[in-house]
């Protein structure tokens, strides 16, 4: 299963990689809409033939976590603009950096004991993904813009989900509302944005490898998210944490052979450095501290 996990991530990454950056598909609100979609479909087929368990009874329940599957759509959307004008590595490194609101949330908000090796590692995720910019030699403003409120979504959406821990909604609940609502205000979102009509001039529009590697996109990242929600029902946390380290490691270090990337050493070791706080984090995580 964490062998999976890892094979799948990395695949689901390269093949939403290939559509928004080689073929050039730059139309966030259809690309991820379709994902949603897709996701949403085969989530409520799954429920309806009783191999996953899907309970949304509560109305209010429902209701309280709109705000969070608000953030998911920021989440996807921007990190569908910044994924299309960065490099795997560098994006995957930016995204890390949400453990900086998340950890400063505990610490400041909820007054949790932090050890100083968690500060540390929290600390080297924000160097990390801080200095990239300066010495990137394919920066990109508007892919580091849209990173950059990837991160912030990223990091809201994870303190909500903490909060929401005692709730009588599970992990499937909560991503069959996200795939929901996502599909509801990403299909509303086309036409004002210009995508709807905008996609009718994209040039492979009718190319088979659009075709399959969307397909592809969408049904990798369902079986990668229900993946994620059975692997953290049968691991710890910290072991949970582990494989998706191991996910990311492996990601972003063979991304560079099929999509290409050039790097200078100032950029190479803000992306060790990165690597490095979040092994120090799976660290503490393993610790319990």
């Amino acid at each position: 299963m964490p062998s999976k996990h890892a094979c799948n991530k990395r695949m689901t990454a390269n093949h939403g990689k290939y559509v928004l950056s080689v073929l050039k598909f730059t139309y966030p609100t259809l690309f991820q809409g379709w994902q949603t979609l897709v996701g949403g479909f085969l989530l409520h087929v799954s429920w309806k033939l009783g191999w996953v368990e899907i309970s949304c009874s509560s109305r209010s329940e429902v209701l309280t976590w709109l705000p969070a599957s608000a953030l998911f759509v920021g989440i996807i959307y921007a990190g569908s603009r910044a994924l299309s004008r960065l490099p795997i590595p560098v994006f995957l490194t930016v995204h890390n950096a949400a453990e900086v609101i998340t950890c400063g949330f505990q610490k400041f908000v909820q007054k949790e004991q932090t050890s100083l090796l968690k500060i540390c590692s929290v600390l080297f995720l924000l160097i990390a993904a801080g200095c990239l910019p300066l010495f990137d030699t394919q920066f990109d403003p508007d892919g580091y813009f849209w990173a950059l409120i990837h991160l912030i979504c990223v990091g809201v959406y994870k303190v909500i989900h903490k909060l929401w821990k005692t709730s009588s909604l599970s992990d499937l609940d909560q991503q069959y509302i996200n795939y929901v609502f996502s599909v509801v205000l990403l299909a509303s979102a086309s036409h004002p944005a210009g995508d709807l009509f905008g996609a009718l001039n994209f040039p492979f529009l009718y190319f088979y490898r659009f075709h399959s590697s969307c397909c592809a996109s969408g049904l990798l990242g369902f079986f990668l998210m229900l993946h994620t929600v059975k692997l953290k029902s049968i691991t710890s946390s910290w072991q949970y944490a582990a494989w998706s380290f191991l996910a990311k490691v492996t990601t972003a270090g063979l991304s560079p052979f099929v999509f290409g990337m050039t790097a200078n050493v100032p950029t190479v070791c803000c992306l060790l450095l990165g690597g490095l706080g979040e092994a120090l984090l799976v660290y503490t995580e393993r610790m319990g501290t």
